[in-house]
């Protein structure tokens, strides 16, 4: 079973979708990788869910991956006297530290950290960014703020802090159980929420090791500020929109999008572009026009992945969806502007032989109309090093390793087959063309191009190209 599209369709499991038939009906309309949020799933529900989607995968004969996403930090207010208030623009406001206040007039807020760290005319947003406070002064244990754009609050919304570095961890205790929960389960990508400095990516990197890819997610202005630092260190990137929506100017997000998933090619890794992509199809068969617009866009880019929240996760449609997601990627890639967009944004191969390979294997590919790349990898380095370079030609990428396997799910035009490790170069050569024509992607007489490192199974040291025809079995 092979997919007709390169850009990879990522899905939020909930109450909507975390039955073995749903899940099932998901995978057939398109999605490559399934995603998990740790903010309304029990460690019980993770279980479940990783042991019906692995089930799956048996069954359809194909890796599928699994994405955690920790919840992170969540602040809130407290709890307001009278559980609601107005506040009025012009309106000078006392926020206090703690859970509430005897005091109509105060705003409770539980969280020594921002009286810690706000300073005099940072921002403070309430209600996504509905509400936005103005510090004019602060105190240990309150502070003053104006009110710029007013309206009502109630109790335990939650705040954001465009302007201000937090000193406290992107990791709650919840999070660190989460973590070892999903890591002990074996799941394939670890998504980190509330990164606001290289740190925080470096502080997950540690803790995980290797067992999974670590995915930092881009939703606040500080990691914006440290984007090429975090993106060093990540092994993946999501355009957050949601947040990044609220600590952002609106108008701002859509070239925020371009920079980071532009940056994450570069580097040669994954970006997911995520939130409110077919928000109306949570309660309508069909997406707006705009939306259809918003999805397609994203891929024009050269996203690897778009992804699906509550669209598939407590949504009416979950399954239309996705069908939809996969219907605008796959006109997007065949319409004739798509490749000369994609072509434009490539950047010059970096002085190493791995990029200068993958940059001659592009150029022979497009030359010769290669019918497929294949990529022998077993850290999953190679495969990525390709999708990089964007070419016509689908990658297949076989490796011995399910778990890179099943991490390739989210990149971008791969196509990872579960094979023995190879033996020497003219069984890497023959089992190349073999896996092409298995899979359905050559036919005798085609031609594809190959890539590996010798000595074979070194890991990352891309260093071979060779051209070969795929010949009739015997």
């Amino acid at each position: 079973m092979r997919r007709h599209r390169k850009t990879k369709i990522l899905a939020t499991l909930g109450p909507a979708s975390n039955t073995p038939e749903v899940m099932r009906a998901l995978f057939d309309a398109g999605v490559d990788v399934f995603r998990i949020n740790m903010s309304h799933t029990s460690h019980e529900g993770l279980a479940a869910m990783h042991r019906q989607l692995r089930a799956l995968a048996g069954e359809v004969g194909r890796p599928i991956g699994i994405l955690c996403d920790l919840q992170g930090p969540k602040i809130r207010l407290g709890r307001l006297p009278g559980g609601k208030r107005v506040l009025n623009e012009g309106e000078r406001v006392r926020l206090l530290l703690g859970e509430t206040s005897e005091d109509l007039m105060d705003v409770p807020i539980p969280h020594p950290e921002i009286f810690q760290a706000i300073k005099q005319k940072h921002a403070l947003l309430i209600d996504d960014g509905k509400i936005r406070l103005r510090l004019l002064r602060k105190a240990d244990t309150f502070a003053e703020a104006i009110v710029e754009v007013g309206g009502e609050i109630r109790d335990r919304k939650g705040v954001n802090m465009p302007d201000t570095l937090l000193p406290m961890s992107a990791m709650t205790p919840k999070d660190r159980a989460d973590l070892d929960a999903a890591l002990a389960l074996g799941v394939d990508w670890i998504a980190l929420s509330f990164v606001q400095r290289p740190e925080d990516v470096a502080e997950l990197k540690k803790i995980v090791a290797g067992r999974a890819g670590v995915l930092a997610k881009i939703e606040k202005p500080k990691a914006m500020a440290s984007l090429e630092a975090v993106l060093e260190l990540a092994d993946a990137l999501m355009v957050a929109r949601g947040d990044l929506g609220v600590e952002m100017p609106l108008e701002a997000v859509p070239g925020l999008q371009k920079r980071i998933t532009r940056a994450a090619r570069k580097a040669g890794k994954p970006v997911v572009v995520a939130t409110q992509m077919l928000e109306s199809m949570i309660n309508s068969p069909m997406p707006t026009r705009a939306e259809v617009s918003d999805v397609a866009q994203a891929v024009f880019e050269g996203a690897d992945a778009v992804m699906l929240s509550a669209e598939s996760a407590s949504g009416a449609y979950p399954i239309e969806a996705v069908q939809m997601m996969d219907r605008i990627a796959c006109s997007v890639e065949t319409d004739p502007l798509y490749h000369s967009i994609i072509e434009s944004q490539r950047g010059v191969p970096e002085r190493t032989t791995p990029d200068a390979i993958m940059a001659a294997v592009h150029e022979i590919t497009e030359t010769i109309e290669a019918k497929a790349i294949i990529t022998w990898t077993k850290s999953g380095i190679t495969a990525m090093r390709a999708a990089r370079e964007r070419s016509l030609a689908p990658i297949i990428a076989p490796t011995p390793d399910i778990a890179t396997a099943r991490r390739l799910c989210l990149v971008w035009g791969t196509h990872s087959v579960i094979t023995e490790d190879i033996r020497d170069f003219d069984d890497m050569v023959r089992r190349a063309a073999q896996i092409a024509r298995q899979e359905g992607f050559a036919e005798p007489g085609d031609r594809i191009v190959i890539t590996a490192g010798v000595p074979l199974g070194t890991t990352g040291a891309t260093n071979m190209l060779r051209v070969a025809f795929v010949e009739d079995e015997r």
